[in-house]
């Protein structure tokens, strides 16, 4: 699959994410509540994809793995939606708008196909992220 779309991006926070957090942000339960993105059903029909797949979602400033949901909170077509947490991280322009803070929503990003790559957990993308990750 070739396919690519381009999404506005938002990232915050999640009530499953907060649970998850609770579990420690090694544990499975803030790994899949964190390494998510969600998108319309729209959107999956663009992508020529199912729901639950995983996808490569990138920015300006890098890429990341996750699996691609449908959203719990309501999403446009258009629009997607990653918790924050290291792998929206791995997206979020540094460019602060002389507010001294990152803009957190509101940036493109493109989504493509990758089931055949693997989603990292939350240490090794902190690890890739830094060059730390041996492959």
């Amino acid at each position: 699959m070739d396919k690519k779309i381009t999404l506005n991006l938002i990232t915050c926070r999640s009530i499953q994410q907060g649970v998850g957090m609770e579990a420690g942000k090694t544990s499975d339960k803030y790994f899949n509540a964190c390494s998510i993105i969600e998108m319309h059903p729209e959107d999956f029909k663009k992508l020529g994809i199912w729901k639950n797949t995983n996808v490569r979602v990138t920015s300006s400033v890098g890429s990341v793995v996750v699996k691609a949901v449908e959203p719990m909170q309501s999403v446009v077509p258009g629009l997607a939606h990653i918790p924050m947490g290291p792998w929206a991280n791995r997206l979020v322009p540094a460019y602060t708008y002389s507010t001294g803070e990152p803009c957190f929503k509101g940036f493109p990003v493109t989504v493509e196909y990758a089931g055949n790559e693997s989603i990292l957990g939350a240490v090794d993308v902190v690890k890739e992220a830094c060059g730390l990750l041996r492959k």
